[in-house]
């Protein structure tokens, strides 16, 4: 897994992959993080999982995603959430 580290207010990179199923490009959705070849936001999954929707009712609602592109907008946040602050 590639780990991705996002300074706010420093230049982004044109394209960011995170482990072959998440990607972030300024062309895509406004460089929002989705599902690689898709424009299926993370956040929209990661608020489908936070309202109480399974992965099966996800899957159901974007057929064109994968059980494994679910985990890995889980593991994205996770890696999001466990930052440490640099001085």
């Amino acid at each position: 897994m590639t780990l991705l580290a996002i300074d706010i207010g420093v230049e982004i990179v044109d394209f960011i992959t995170m482990n072959n199923r998440i990607s972030i490009s300024p062309q895509i959705c406004h460089g929002k993080p989705v599902i690689t070849g898709t424009r299926v936001l993370v956040s929209t999954l990661l608020g489908a999982l936070a309202g109480g929707d399974n992965v099966d009712t996800i899957l159901a609602d974007y057929p064109n995603i994968s059980k494994e592109d679910v985990e890995a907008a889980l593991t994205f946040a996770s890696e999001l959430s466990n930052f440490q602050e640099l001085a």
